[in-house]
């Protein structure tokens, strides 16, 4: 398929550039896969369509502050890093700027010393391999230090790095939020478990791969980034119940969705605990093997994100539901609105 055809208009004014003031008060445009009927509605509306024996599967993955400003100790020039994967204890893979000063053995401060690193690797594409030294604890450091690495197309800045993190999120390690899961309180995840629907989480560390635009024309020849995901034998249990019970099980966002799609690939239908690296590459026509629905934002055009959700519909009531959101004016990107797909 042609990378052209999963392109629209999008006005610029209608990226969401700040979090609203209450998670739920985003909007919720609804898709009826079998009637293709649309409806416009609100988030907490979501209790409407879920019932008894629904199962929601969140991404319990936690945002690293990764961004870090910080010199280089020879020259004293200001340098700009952005932790990609931990490799090894205090070792990471890195973005850096400039990186052509950062060479191997190129010592760097940041916090006035709170945290150090030297450069022991150059890795491809640019990369650098980082070995961390500090004091205390590396994750504590982190938050005390590092930025949020929000995504290219927000220019504002972020009042509260909570406001890019889940109220669940849990496990460390992502560069970028699952944003789905952004719209959820605490008080409504205990308003659907008082209704019978059933809460799991599995984690998948989102990459920055995921903001990276798709650069082929035929979408088959594009590779997918790798990103770690986990399900634990608990989680595991919990939606193999659910499909016994003829219950749903709807994916909140597209790396949920990867991960349970993933899995179920991997061992022939069935949900298994694991753990492992998926680069999964979801576009029409898929056949879904776990998920029966998909709580989801709005994405870029042209993205592997678009791809995906096109493949649960189809491309053409995709893309019309994402015309009638730019009609209706719906917030879009990782701050923006919301979609349910059942």
């Amino acid at each position: 398929m042609d990378i052209n055809d999963f392109d629209f208009d999008l006005p610029e004014r209608l990226i969401a550039q700040t979090p609203l003031k209450d998670r739920t008060d985003s909007r919720l445009l609804v898709m009826n896969r079998d009637s293709k009927q649309i409806e416009h509605k609100l988030f907490p509306d979501i209790k409407n369509y879920l019932k008894e024996g629904d199962c929601l599967v969140l991404n319990d993955t936690r945002v690293l502050p990764a961004r870090l400003y910080g010199i280089k100790q020879d020259t004293k020039a200001k340098v700009e890093v952005l932790l990609l994967n931990q490799q090894e204890k205090d070792c990471w893979e890195v973005l850096a700027k400039p990186a052509k000063k950062i060479k191997v053995g190129t010592e760097l401060i940041f916090g006035e010393g709170k945290l150090k690193a030297t450069c022991v690797a150059i890795k491809e594409h640019g990369g650098r391999m980082l070995e961390f030294s500090y004091e205390g604890i590396f994750y504590e450091v982190l938050d005390e230090l590092g930025e949020m690495p929000l995504p290219p197309y927000i220019k504002e800045q972020l009042s509260e790095k909570e406001r890019y993190q889940t109220v669940y999120a849990k496990e460390e390690g992502s560069a970028a939020a699952p944003t789905a899961g952004l719209h959820f309180t605490n008080e409504l995840l205990d308003e659907l478990r008082a209704m019978g629907v059933i809460i799991t989480f599995i984690t998948l560390h989102v990459g920055l791969g995921t903001f990276r635009p798709v650069s082929v024309d035929n979408i088959n020849d594009h590779t997918m980034h790798s990103e770690f995901y986990h399900m634990t034998e608990e989680t595991a249990e919990t939606l193999r119940l659910v499909k016994e019970n003829k219950g749903r099980i709807i994916s909140v966002g597209t790396t949920s969705t990867r991960t349970i799609e993933t899995i179920t690939r991997d061992h022939n239908g069935s949900f298994v605990a694991s753990s492992g690296w998926t680069d999964i590459f979801i576009y029409p026509p898929y056949e879904f093997k776990a998920i029966d629905g998909l709580i989801t934002n709005f994405h870029l055009p042209k993205s592997t994100l678009v791809m995906l959700v096109s493949a649960l519909v189809d491309r053409e009531n995709i893309l019309r539901a994402y015309q009638e959101a730019v009609k209706e004016e719906y917030r879009f990107f990782s701050f923006g609105d919301a979609m349910l797909i059942l």
